[in-house]
């Protein structure tokens, strides 16, 4: 009886720490609940993609024009992050692989781009693509050379960056689905591949039904 009480409240302990160790790690819940609320205002707003220059890994400019008529699919990187962007555009690649190759440049673009854009040049965008096999033109990586374009483009996408001493950059991270007209109309999870690529899927067959 004594023994049963004792691996009770042992458990009890363990949860109640484990508890308190997942609020201070999350700053009281709120970098959980501010990156909800976060995607759930964006999923509300549906914010336009503003009017910024990009320039890709072959030096070429436009607008999100380029792509009028196509989802987009979006990811926000920096090429010496050594923590998630690799992992996210290593995701990106798979979700590409997963679609059917006839949507592919046909309705769906991917892109992915830079909030680095004074290390990220164009040279440097070429060089990082070929880790991920983006073909620069079906899957292109750009920057925003103009800060004030980039910070509208970040704010309006709900993208945290925050920059350190050091170079590099705190910043959350999702794939973006903007559509023909150039709304955000989905933001999902990187981590979830399958799940992403099955989304995008029934959103283009939809398309095609239309």
């Amino acid at each position: 009886m004594i023994k049963n009480w004792y691996n009770t409240l042992s458990l009890f302990l363990v949860l109640i720490f484990g508890c308190a160790l997942f609020y201070i790690g999350t700053d009281g819940f709120s970098s959980v609940t501010a990156e909800t609320a976060r995607v759930n205002k964006l999923m509300e707003n549906k914010p336009q993609f503003p009017d910024v220059t990009l320039e890709d890994s072959n030096s070429q400019t436009y607008s999100i024009s380029e792509f009028k008529g196509k989802y987009v699919l979006i990811t926000f990187i920096y090429t010496s992050c050594t923590t998630v962007c690799p992992q996210l555009e290593m995701n990106m690649s798979e979700v590409y692989d997963l679609l059917p190759s006839k949507y592919i440049g046909e309705e769906i673009m991917f892109l992915s781009i830079s909030f680095d854009p004074t290390k990220d040049d164009p040279a440097t965008l070429d060089k990082y693509k070929d880790y991920f096999n983006s073909d620069g033109e079906t899957w292109r990586m750009a920057r925003i050379s103009n800060q004030a374009e980039l910070s509208a483009l970040l704010e309006a996408f709900g993208v945290i960056v925050i920059p350190d001493t050091n170079g590099n950059f705190t910043h959350n991270s999702a794939f973006y689905l903007v559509d023909p007209k150039g709304s955000l109309v989905d933001v999902m999870d990187y981590t979830e591949i399958n799940e992403a690529a099955q989304k995008i899927v029934r959103v283009l067959e939809n398309e095609e039904g239309d």
